[in-house]
């Protein structure tokens, strides 16, 4: 049977227009759809400029299905619900981001930031570590390390806040020495409370190898004499913080004294006292030049010159209780000196200079804000 080219001829063009016809409509369709995502994206985004997150979610929600290869898309919603604390919600959508095949690696890299981010919120705090441990080389390789660090400090997982600190400075982000020899410190500490002595030795030996200068191993390595009775090397080890750093001898100035009185070198420690008290008047160090000078008419007599050159309430408290009886009645100094205590005590504080966070007692890390070395070594009457 031949083949009749007519039909053919006649066909074609009947193909043609049946095929421009179809492009036409895939066209209209693709141009209404790339017409209504943007109204959902933008009606999303003035909602949430106006701070109606609720109603954002639902914009971007929409925008997504109407558009779900679009991954901005999916980070804005993503960011919104963490923001919101929905975090399981957030977790789903960055997973789903990290789901996809075609996703390019920028994209990856931010998803799984993003879901870095999440677990941390929601203090999945081990998944977050295995997140961010997967960002590693990555464009996201040094906000993951520090965000490893902070986890490290608040599970106080000290050595491993050693690693990554050191990874840090080797990157050249910036210098952690300080922050390296207070982890080596609290894990002599941890070695101490254990019983570990050689341990806690080590520990105390990186510390100062860390930052040579620092206060806190220096403080430390008196502290550790000082309870194993070798008072020798507590004069020695807080003789040189003394003279590094006469602001935070004031934390351990009673000690010394006492040290020094069971070493036998009362009458040094108390001259040394007194040039540092002449240079930076304390109470602290008052304290101590008392612990060695206990004379109870020069002690008067110091209190009343501190008092005229720093009027603080603690001072007056105390000039009140060695003059007990001599010109005062006993209930009415009593009376003065509650109420001058009950004054005072605020000011007997230590404050967070980042944060504010006021404590009674000393901290090397703010429990506040948790930044290292953010209190000065004065009580708020000192500064």
């Amino acid at each position: 049977m031949d083949f009749d080219y007519q039909w053919f001829l006649l066909g074609l063009p009947v193909a043609f227009a049946l095929g421009w016809l179809g492009s036409r409509l895939d066209l209209r369709q693709w141009k209404r759809e790339q017409r209504d995502s943007p109204k959902a994206y933008f009606k999303g985004l003035s909602l949430l400029l106006n701070e109606q997150q609720d109603k954002a979610i639902d914009a971007f929600i929409e925008a997504v299905q109407q558009d779900p290869d679009t991954s901005d898309l999916h980070f804005a919603l993503g960011n919104l619900f963490r923001r919101r604390g929905e975090y399981e919600r957030a977790v789903r959508v960055h997973q789903h981001l990290l789901n996809r095949a075609d996703l390019p690696r920028a994209d990856r890299e931010r998803a799984q930031h993003a879901l870095a981010q999440d677990f941390m919120k929601a203090g999945l705090f081990d998944r977050a570590e295995e997140a961010y441990k997967a960002l590693e080389g990555t464009a996201f390789d040094t906000e993951a390390r520090l965000a490893l660090l902070t986890l490290h400090e608040r599970s106080r997982n000290w050595r491993s806040a050693v690693e990554v600190a050191q990874k840090l400075e080797r990157s050249g982000t910036g210098s952690f020495a300080s922050r390296i020899a207070h982890y080596w410190c609290e894990l002599a500490i941890d070695a101490d409370a254990r019983q570990q002595e050689a341990d806690g030795d080590d520990a105390l030996r990186r510390a100062r190898s860390a930052a040579p200068q620092a206060a806190r191993p220096m403080v430390l390595a008196g502290q550790r004499a000082f309870a194993r009775g070798d008072h020798a090397q507590v004069m020695q080890a807080w003789g040189e913080l003394m003279t590094t750093h006469p602001v935070a001898f004031n934390l351990v100035a009673r000690d010394y004294a006492n040290s020094a009185i069971a070493a036998n070198d009362a009458v040094g420690a108390l001259e040394r006292l007194r040039t540092l008290y002449g240079r930076a008047p304390t109470m602290d160090l008052l304290a101590a030049i008392t612990l060695l000078d206990p004379g109870a008419a020069v002690q008067r007599s110091r209190l009343l010159a501190h008092l005229q050159t720093q009027p603080s309430l603690s001072v007056a408290q105390e000039l009140l209780r060695v003059s007990a009886g001599d010109t005062l009645s006993s209930d009415e100094t009593q009376g003065l000196r509650d109420a001058i205590g009950r004054a005072a005590k605020p000011l007997q504080r230590y404050r967070c200079a980042a944060c504010g966070f006021e404590a009674q007692h000393y901290f090397w890390q703010c429990p506040g804000c948790l930044s290292w070395d953010t209190y000065p070594p004065q009580r708020l009457e000192d500064l």
